[in-house]
């Protein structure tokens, strides 16, 4: 089982934005962009929803990084 650790200043920052409802931009390794509203996460994924509020769910280690939506 994966400890989820929520010392890291990553997961911190996530869980601020996810209670700010921030609209934030995921840049993945592929080159794609993805944007919406963290709706939760956990040691693997996150769960992103779009503007018509349905879930994508991003594994981790497909983000290159992310940053607030401008």
């Amino acid at each position: 089982m994966t400890e989820f650790d929520t010392g890291f200043p990553s997961i911190r920052q996530i869980q601020g934005w996810i209670t700010e409802q921030q609209a934030v931009e995921f840049k993945l390794l592929t080159g794609e962009v993805m944007s919406g509203r963290v709706f939760w996460q956990d040691p693997h994924c996150i769960c992103l929803q779009d503007e018509s509020e349905q879930p994508i769910l991003v594994w981790r280690q497909a983000i290159a990084h992310a940053k607030l939506q401008a």
